[in-house]
């Protein structure tokens, strides 16, 4: 059976995300499975969304998913932040949306069923692409990268305490043959860091597959043009939501929505990020770590 994935934050966000008006029009920028879309199409019957994804096989999961909502459920091929700056939304009919959605975690499907390596669980080719068809592959990159960049890698982008010894075994272990698979790569990690911190509750390998996956997808360069983008693209009273999950990508929202209510042109609505509650981390553990930010558009 397909796994699906569970939205995360998914009353809270319908909460604070809620239309203002009749047929309002809502963007929701990383689709997914369309978990979030499809509750808000059931709680809002007068409510239009337009799903974004730049993987076309998780899209037509959420094509399939939501297609009881016919018309009112409709789909862009491609990457969020150029749906935004290009103004593609104009050829839906659209000069401005109520409401924009970004949720910033990885769907569970392509952990489980893409086959692109974005899990040490399992062995796969070290693909680790949203978009299959753009870009450096994770083995590209693991294989190009020069010792140092890929430790400040590995830093800058999650914050391993132990980037610098699995850098130099990274590179050691190249040397020897290309790590083309997701189990070879978790298992130089494993091998790189002590044992107090091989044997955790956190496998060795997380930070490492993390931040690689990060920078296959320039998800860290380029959260803040897709924030701009997507702020850009609201009218007047019209809400950015955007839900985040490890720090860096944390901080940086946090940041923005600051610069924007202390420059007069947002409402914080959400002062405090918004997190989940106990009864939702037990039954969704990755749920843990999400925090939700929305500010109104001035």
């Amino acid at each position: 059976m397909d796994s699906i994935h569970t939205p995360v934050l998914l009353e809270e966000t319908l909460s604070l995300l809620a239309p203002h008006a009749e047929r309002d029009v809502m963007c929701d920028a990383t689709l997914g499975e369309g978990g979030h879309a499809e509750a808000f199409l059931e709680r809002f019957p007068d409510l239009q969304i337009i799903g974004i994804d730049a993987d076309p096989s998780i899209q037509d999961r959420a094509k399939k998913r939501l297609e009881r909502f016919g018309t009112r459920a409709r789909f862009y091929r491609g990457r969020s932040q150029d749906f935004f700056t290009r103004r593609e939304y104009a050829a839906f009919g659209v000069d401005r949306f109520d409401t924009a959605f970004i949720d910033l975690g990885v769907s569970l499907f392509h952990y489980t069923q893409s086959g692109r390596g974005f899990s040490f669980s399992r062995d796969e080719p070290l693909d680790m692409r949203i978009d299959p068809s753009q870009g450096l592959t994770a083995a590209d990159i693991i294989a190009r990268t020069p010792e140092q960049e890929l430790a400040d890698m590995l830093y800058s982008n999650a914050e391993e305490r132990y980037s610098r010894r699995i850098a130099r075994s990274i590179v050691e272990e190249r040397a020897r043959s290309p790590i083309t698979m997701s189990k070879r790569l978790a298992d130089i990690a494993a091998r790189a860091v002590p044992p107090q911190y091989r044997y955790g509750a956190v496998h060795p390998a997380t930070k490492t597959f993390m931040a690689i996956r990060i920078e296959v997808n320039g998800e860290r360069t380029g959260l803040r043009p897709l924030l701009e983008a997507a702020w850009e693209s609201l009218r007047d009273r019209g809400r950015l939501g955007v839900i985040s999950f490890h720090s860096i990508e944390s901080r940086g929202v946090k940041e923005y929505m600051r610069e924007l209510a202390k420059s007069g042109r947002g409402r914080l609505v959400t002062r405090k990020a918004v997190g989940p509650g106990a009864e939702e981390i037990r039954a969704n553990a990755p749920s843990r770590s999400a925090l939700l930010r929305v500010i109104e558009k001035i």
